[in-house]
C-alpha cells in the first residue's frame, strides 16, 4: 500500500522517535511530523495496556482543534511491563542500571499502543510482545550504557542494538513492536482505513 490508497488523507506522525519515523519510511508511507510536548502522566490505577492506550490517546487529544478534515493523526506509546510495574525511559544513568538489572534473567512484556485520530473519530490498537533476557552481568550493563546510551528508550534498551544480540534469549510476538512500533498492525489498520474512507 502506498499513500495513493489513502486518497485525500495526509498522514501526520506525532512522534519524535527516529525508530518510528524510520518504520513509516520503510513502509513506503508519505507523512508529515508534528510534535507537541506532552507531560506523560497517567492515573495510578491503570495497568499494562491501559497505560499505553491512555498515553497514546492523551498525545492524540493534544491536537484537538488542529486536525484538518483530510488528516489522519497517528500517536504512539510504549512501555516495558515487569512485575505489574511500568518501566518507562530511564531518568539517568543509575536508573538505567537499575532497570537493566531488573530485566536480567526474566521475561517482561513490551506493550505499544497506537492511536489513529481524524476529525470524526479516534481508534486505538495495541500489541504485546514477551521478551526474555539471559543474565546480564554488571560489565555487560555498563558496556552497553557507556557505548549505546539508550536513555531515550523504554526499559533502557533497544532490541536492535548490542544488548539485544548478546542478551535476549527469546521473543514471543512482534519484533518491530519491541523496537517501537507494531508495523504489521499499523499497516493493517491503514489498509482498512483506506478501504473505508
Amino acid at each position: 500500500m502506498d499513500n495513493k490508497n489513502l486518497k485525500n488523507y495526509t498522514i501526520i506522525l506525532a512522534s519524535g522517535s527516529p525508530r518510528r519515523q524510520q518504520f513509516f519510511k520503510d513502509m513506503d508511507l508519505t507523512f508529515e511530523i508534528r510534535l507537541k510536548d506532552i507531560e506523560e502522566i497517567y492515573p495510578d490505577n491503570l495497568q499494562g495496556v491501559e497505560i499505553t492506550n491512555y498515553l497514546a490517546e492523551l498525545k492524540a487529544n493534544a491536537f484537538d482543534g488542529e486536525i484538518n478534515t483530510n488528516e489522519l493523526l497517528i500517536t504512539s506509546d510504549t512501555i516495558v511491563w515487569l512485575n505489574n510495574k511500568a518501566l518507562g525511559k530511564p531518568k539517568d544513568y543509575d536508573d538505567a542500571v537499575t532497570i537493566l538489572k531488573s530485566l536480567s534473567n526474566k521475561t517482561h512484556e513490551v506493550i505499544t499502543s497506537v492511536c489513529f485520530k481524524t476529525i470524526q473519530k479516534i481508534e486505538t490498537i495495541f500489541e504485546v510482545t514477551k521478551v526474555t533476557f539471559n543474565e546480564l552481568t554488571e560489565e555487560a550493563i555498563h558496556y552497553y550504557l557507556d557505548n549505546y546510551k539508550p536513555f531515550d528508550k523504554a526499559g533502557a534498551y533497544g532490541i536492535q542494538e548490542w544488548i539485544g544480540l548478546v542478551g535476549i534469549t527469546k521473543i514471543e510476538g512482534s519484533y518491530t513492536n519491541v523496537v517501537g512500533l507494531p508495523t504489521e498492525k499499523v499497516y493493517q489498520y491503514l489498509s482498512r482505513f483506506a478501504t473505508e474512507n
